[in-house]
């Protein structure tokens, strides 16, 4: 099955869907924001992706009354705040990305981001991994009509089930995910990309949070055909997210590695190759 976001075919067969996570590591700002959008674009990335929080209706009050030292305060509310863009700024991030010719959405928390996000007219729409058992949202989302990539990190088949079962299979990409950042390697389980494959009979890709390259284009040679990395300007940056995130260097060289194993695939028959020709001709005693 094959899902399109914005004319872009997203399955087996297809080139990877590379997602630029950029978050909240924004921190804050749209100049970030639109510097870590020309780097996912310069890298090559399909498109990049925000999230979007109500943080009233995300976070009891207890929560946001707690304290926690922050750029924004001394609240764990000034930072929750400080972190979540409104309607100017995504009115500014829409305009550049149509302008450098890159799509962009969000995971929404709540279904009033969802109706918000809605108002741009985004592609897709994404369901983090911790949203995966709230069936109001996961309904909410649905009735927008968009393709819906859902993140399928700290969760068990059964709740797996559940949640396709109110999204139906199509337009609908899974994304096998170690919701741990960063995720140590041997947590991974990469195989897990055919199981949900086998299992639910959609595309499925692969959500990294772990801190290197190779597992991530692993991932696509054992068949994830859409895959989201964090990124950052840089990793020490303050910020809870930035330490599980790829710098600029390391976002291009992912889609480069990705794009070069893609190519190195094949079609599974074995047979002469024309560059081999000429080796064998200078190198073979006996021709069989």
């Amino acid at each position: 099955m094959t899902v399109t976001i914005r004319e872009t075919p997203v399955g087996p067969g297809h080139p990877a869907y590379i997602i630029a996570e950029i978050g909240i590591n924004h921190n804050g700002s749209v100049d970030i924001a639109k510097r870590l959008i020309s780097v996912a674009k310069t890298a090559g990335c399909n498109a990049v992706k925000f999230q979007k929080r109500t943080v009233d209706i995300v976070y009891s009050a207890a929560e946001l009354a707690s304290p926690r030292e922050s750029p924004f305060g001394a609240t764990n509310a000034a930072l929750k705040h400080g972190l979540e863009f409104g309607r100017e700024a995504y009115s500014e991030i829409d305009r550049f990305c149509r302008t450098l010719e890159i799509p962009w959405f969000a995971s929404c928390w709540d279904e009033v981001s969802v109706d918000f996000i809605a108002g741009f007219d985004v592609p897709c729409y994404k369901i983090a991994s911790a949203s995966l058992t709230d069936d109001s949202l996961l309904a909410h989302t649905r009735s927008k009509g968009r393709p819906i990539i859902l993140s399928t990190g700290m969760s068990t088949l059964q709740q797996i089930d559940h949640a396709v079962q109110i999204l139906w299979r199509k337009n609908l990409i899974l994304m096998h995910a170690c919701s741990a950042y960063p995720a140590p390697y041997h947590a991974l389980n990469l195989r897990a990309i055919n199981t949900l494959a086998a299992r639910y009979g959609v595309p499925v890709g692969y959500s990294g949070h772990e801190t290197g390259l190779a597992s991530t284009v692993a991932a696509v040679a054992l068949g994830a055909c859409c895959i989201e990395r964090h990124i950052t300007l840089d990793r020490a940056m303050w910020g809870s997210d930035h330490a599980a995130s790829l710098e600029p260097n390391g976002i291009t060289r992912i889609v480069r590695d990705i794009r070069l194993v893609e190519e190195s695939m094949g079609d599974g028959i074995k047979r002469l190759a024309e560059v081999e020709k000429p080796v064998l001709a200078k190198l073979r005693r006996v021709v069989g």
